[in-house]
């Protein structure tokens, strides 16, 4: 079993809050990490038996009158079930009475959202991380915010860095030698959350359209986000589009960046930017493998944008900072990939280049960014294929990617 660096924040949690969830996409590991958390002596239910399904839906009340401590599983499939726990931990309001696992985001609920407000923390689990995987807890963006000089170990460049990033996180998909089988793994698990669990989060008229819009917004990964046109290839409105591409975002399948913004620049792009969670999947979905990637790299850099943009998401989940993220780019078409900013105001860009090489210009810009944030500036990366850190003026480096999973 990985180690899963988000088990320390979810026994903390337990201590002294009464309802902890532990959300994130199907196959990411809650359930192992919430049932090794666990004590044998806590009941484990999960919604995915049709049985106890039926039940928690029937009776929410019923179902959870008497329970001391417990681990509900897949809470989202029996949402009315947060109203019956939210009065029953108001009358005992002991820490770590239930633990929740859900495979859709419940916050964008309204009434989930309001029932267990001040009663719940909601703790973030992806699939694996590189770090994850080699069991070295990355620091890397403590060391960002604290304007440490990137440091790498574990150095992963050239085709191995290409395996590394068309894999993906996925502990079932990781697991397979073969490409052609991770990719069978991804197709399958793609039709199966298509055909449950929509259901379960939104009323979508036109279920059979779902794999079709996620393979257009696979070739719009890492690229502003235009529901028009999106929707024209698919014979949907804009309005349509966005509600379905906001349903495939309360499943992490997809996620749009917001922009940032500050009062200092008039000209910024309001569009947001579109990334799947899972590089290994965007893979999968554009049929891209390592031997693709070895005649090709046309496509490699959207893939490997949308790896570090999941990579930073999931270092997030433990890191004493608690960022905002969004991307930069103004009306000149000067951008930065992903611009992480902490509760005090403090920001540090991110650029993804597949190259081994960098120069000046591509810090363009890094540079706009850092006249728009002035002080509040901390540090400038481009990470690329390479092992060498490379100083690119005051707070500016080219740092390899292999710098995301440091532990220095």
């Amino acid at each position: 079993m990985y180690p899963r660096f988000a088990k320390t924040r979810i026994e903390e949690a337990l201590s002294d809050t009464r309802v902890v969830l532990i959300s994130g996409p199907r196959q990411s590991g809650k359930t192992t990490l919430a049932t090794d958390i666990a004590s044998e002596k806590t009941p484990f239910l999960t919604l995915d038996d049709a049985t106890v399904l039926r039940s928690a839906i029937d009776d929410p009340v019923g179902f959870v009158r008497g329970l001391d401590r417990s681990v509900i599983d897949e809470i989202q499939r029996a949402p009315d079930l947060l109203l019956a726990i939210k009065n029953l931990v108001d009358h005992d309001k002991t820490p770590g009475r239930f633990l929740l696992t859900g495979s859709a985001n419940l916050m964008t609920i309204p009434k989930v959202a309001d029932s267990l407000a001040g009663r719940m923390e909601v703790i973030r689990l992806l699939p694996l991380s590189q770090a994850e995987i080699l069991g070295a807890k990355s620091k890397f963006i403590d060391r960002a915010f604290a304007a440490e000089k990137p440091a790498a170990d574990h150095m992963t460049v050239g085709d191995n860095l290409v395996e590394s990033v068309l894999a993906g996180g996925y502990p079932e998909a990781f697991g397979r030698t073969k490409w052609a089988r991770k990719q069978g793994w991804y197709h399958g698990y793609l039709d199966a959350i298509v055909q449950r669990d929509v259901r379960d989060v939104a009323q979508v008229e036109h279920l059979a359209i779902m794999p079709k819009l996620l393979s257009v917004l696979a070739e719009h990964s890492g690229q502003l986000v235009n529901y028009t046109g999106i929707g024209a290839a698919l014979d949907l409105n804009h309005v349509t589009t966005r509600k379905y591409v906001s349903v495939l975002e309360s499943l992490f399948l997809v996620h749009t960046l917001p922009p940032w913004f500050t009062n200092r620049l008039k000209r910024l792009t309001r569009s947001p930017k579109l990334h799947f969670f899972d590089a290994g999947l965007l893979a999968a979905m554009l049929d891209v493998s390592p031997n693709v990637v070895k005649k090709d790299k046309t496509r490699f850099g959207a893939i490997l944008e949308t790896f570090v943009f999941s990579e930073l998401r999931k270092i997030a989940t433990w890191s004493k900072q608690r960022c905002s993220f969004s991307h930069f780019r103004d009306k000149d078409k000067n951008e930065v990939d992903i611009v992480l900013e902490n509760r005090r105001g403090e920001v540090v860009g991110i650029e993804v280049k597949s190259s081994a090489t960098v120069s000046a210009r591509d810090f363009s810009g890094m540079r706009k960014l850092s006249e728009a944030c002035g002080e509040k500036f901390v540090q400038g990366m481009i990470l690329y294929d390479h092992d060498q850190v490379v100083p690119f003026g005051e707070n500016m480096f080219a740092a390899p990617l292999s710098t995301l999973w440091s532990g220095s």
